[in-house]
């Protein structure tokens, strides 16, 4: 957790305008590779409605344990808390195994981690033993055949969907390195919208780092 929060803290802190220019460039190429997957989510997702809920913004998020199936070595632990991980910028995503939305979108997911794993932590948690969309197997076995290597696991806390009020899936909510709720999205969520959230938190993160130090 220290050695993450070095390498943020040094990234942002620099905040040299050469950076941020290629940052900006990373997520306008990130953004344009995703039309095609875009296209394909708006396809598949005519049962779930799109949109961003701003009930929990700006309050704290809640926390819950989380036990993973992969990517122990960049979270450090296999079962911990989600406040574990506070101290960087957050990107939580609910799914299920057997939810054609989650489905569609993780490939995004796992393209955007690729480019931004060392500034956000994304981390995926299956909760469809609560939504009725899936088992823990049925979930494991998406990873594996969408080949999903960002950190996910699952939650036992029947308790946590409630808490995030999750009303439809997937749901997925960017959390401040602070522990309060940046901003939350109901439904599946586009390439564009993520790559744009991303920007505005990590803007978020570097603002309150230069007026803390």
């Amino acid at each position: 957790m220290a050695n993450r929060r070095r390498r943020k803290s040094s990234l942002v802190s620099g905040a040299a305008q050469q950076g941020e220019r290629t940052q900006q460039k990373n997520f306008a190429k990130y953004g344009m590779a995703a039309a095609a997957s875009i296209a394909i989510i708006a396809a598949i997702v005519f049962a779930i409605t799109s949109g961003t809920s701003s009930g929990e913004q700006g309050s704290d998020a809640p926390d819950f344990e989380v036990s993973l199936f992969q990517g122990v070595e960049e979270v450090g632990f296999r079962v911990g808390n989600l406040s574990n991980l506070y101290g960087q910028p957050i990107i939580l995503n609910f799914w299920a195994g057997q939810c054609p939305p989650c489905r569609a979108e993780m490939p995004q997911f796992q393209s955007f981690h690729n480019d931004f794993k060392d500034e956000i932590m994304l981390l995926g948690v299956d909760i469809g033993i609560f939504t009725g969309l899936g088992s823990h197997s049925d979930a494991e076995s998406l990873l594996r055949e969408l080949g999903i290597t960002y950190p996910a696991g699952w939650t036992d806390d029947r308790t946590a969907p409630d808490k995030y009020r999750v009303t439809s899936m997937p749901t997925t909510v960017f959390i401040s390195s602070d522990g309060t709720i940046f901003e939350k999205s109901v439904g599946a969520i586009d390439a564009s919208f993520l790559a744009r959230v991303s920007q505005e938190l990590l803007a978020a993160e570097s603002t309150a780092l230069n007026h803390g130090g």
